[in-house]
């Protein structure tokens, strides 16, 4: 079998996020986040599932730590959990839960896997929520950036890859906009604050982690998502322009070229965040490198109700399994297999923001995946994930500064408002036994990294001064 060839040093790696694998939500001191509150509402998620347990990697990361070893990787990203470590979000620091992460650290780096920390995915803790609405309330932003010293003070001198905001859009779109997820408001006037003050937080740790640790390399995840016109019509096509705007280039242009973008900004003015003198300075602190999530083109098209954006975007679609529609093939989470819209995403990035390093933080797919005889075969998620990573190793050959591959999620985990209901893992999880099964994804993922002409035995050994090639 022929595999997509990356350079020498490409970190091969897989990704997670605390609440969707640790369970232990009450556990040494842990204080609630926004996520254990909602996932314990009636109705709020698929099958009244929870993260109480989850994957219990709270109470053993070794297993799955074995199993990165087993497969390979060179790199695990993780996140931890601020109510864990700050019960409650600010001030007083839970001893345990630092030391649940130094030891994680520890067990990584016993194994030559590189850690990638990020911190926060999405678990604000319920106490900030109750008392300054989240990052609705600008004080927020700040006490972030404390939280954010805290752990790299304990950490710093191991981990040098800091992720501060996993998907910012998500959290306060589908949070303060949609209402689909914690704490669940729908309110465009508390996005927009949201939306600003989590980038100001994020501005404001860039500049705590690089006290702390002065050779850290620091950067954001952003999900990023081609946005096509639906049809030819003008309409659909400025309805495309914006929504991209909102979704990409609001976080983009913040971040890398210090302003918001000016179609959204100047349609928007009546919902318009408080913008403070120096704010958008903080916000663009250069960057060591930016992470990119990425799963799917999308598709605009005008509406006329929506405030400023007029324009509604079809994506995902609530699915029971994959599907071929109109001769495309769905993940079981309704999004469209389309490899080439990360290669275009890639260029772009390239092309008009200055080629800044990347990682891809997160790819994968969700299968209908089934025990069968003690595996699990999942074709259809093989052949996502090679072509995916054809696709970014192309852009590779074309000059794109794309460092690293990880791939979402090493193990099934609780998706969201999904519950355990869509698989994503490498590796199988049985809910009730806890017990791991290895997808045939996991021995394509450990093959392809064998197979590397560079020789992936010595990228691994080159990962543990923390340079990047």
């Amino acid at each position: 079998m022929a595999y997509p060839q990356f350079p020498q040093g490409f970190l091969f790696g897989a990704a997670t996020a605390a609440y969707q694998i640790e369970g232990g939500w009450n556990a040494d001191g842990k204080g609630p986040s926004i996520w254990d509150t909602f996932a314990h509402t009636p109705g709020k998620v698929v099958n009244g599932d929870t993260g109480d347990v989850a994957c219990n990697t709270y109470h053993d990361f070794q297993t799955d730590i074995n199993i990165m070893s087993d497969l390979g990787l060179s790199a695990y990203r993780f996140s931890v959990s601020w109510p864990r470590v700050l019960p409650e979000g600010k001030g007083r620091v839970n001893p345990k839960g630092l030391d649940y992460y130094n030891r994680l650290v520890d067990a990584l780096l016993e194994k030559n896997i590189r850690p990638f920390v990020t911190l926060f995915h999405w678990d604000l803790p319920q106490a900030l929520m109750d008392e300054c609405g989240g990052f609705v309330g600008r004080d927020c932003a700040g006490y972030f950036a404390d939280y954010a010293a805290v752990v790299v003070k304990s950490l710093g001198d191991r981990v040098k890859n800091w992720i501060t905001i996993n998907e910012p859009w998500e959290h306060v779109c589908e949070g303060y906009f949609l209402g689909t997820t914690p704490p669940g408001r729908q309110n465009p006037w508390q996005y927009f604050r949201a939306a600003h003050h989590i980038l100001l937080g994020h501005g404001m740790a860039v500049d705590r982690i690089r006290a702390i640790s002065p050779d850290a390399q620091v950067g954001i995840t952003l999900s990023l998502t081609p946005i096509f016109p639906k049809t030819d019509a003008a309409k659909d096509r400025q309805a495309a322009r914006v929504a991209d705007q909102f979704l990409n280039d609001f976080y983009l242009d913040a971040i890398l070229r210090g302003k918001y973008p000016e179609l959204l900004w100047n349609r928007m003015w009546l919902f318009r965040p408080r913008v403070e003198p120096g704010d958008m300075q903080i916000i663009s602190r250069p960057l060591d490198f930016l992470g990119v999530n990425f799963y799917s083109r999308e598709y605009a098209h005008y509406v006329w109700y929506i405030p400023f954006l007029q324009a509604w975007v079809d994506g995902s679609f609530t699915a029971e399994e994959e599907t071929i529609i109109n001769g495309m093939q769905y993940t079981a989470s309704g999004r469209e297999v389309f490899p080439p819209a990360l290669y275009d995403l890639l260029l772009r990035l390239k092309d008009e923001y200055g080629n800044l390093l990347m990682y891809i933080t997160e790819n994968g797919a969700a299968f209908t995946d089934r025990v069968e005889n003690g595996q699990v075969h999942d074709p259809l998620r093989v052949a996502y994930l090679e072509g995916y990573m054809e696709q970014a190793a192309r852009a590779i050959r074309d000059g794109v500064n794309l460092k690293g591959y990880f791939i979402w999620s090493l193990t099934d985990n609780f998706e969201w408002t999904l519950g355990f209901a869509k698989r994503f893992g490498l590796v199988y999880v049985d809910y009730a036994t806890q017990q791991r099964i290895i997808k045939d994804s996991g021995t394509w993922y450990r093959d392809l990294i064998r197979n590397q002409d560079c020789h992936t035995n010595t990228n691994r050994l080159r990962v543990a001064p923390f340079k990047d090639v």
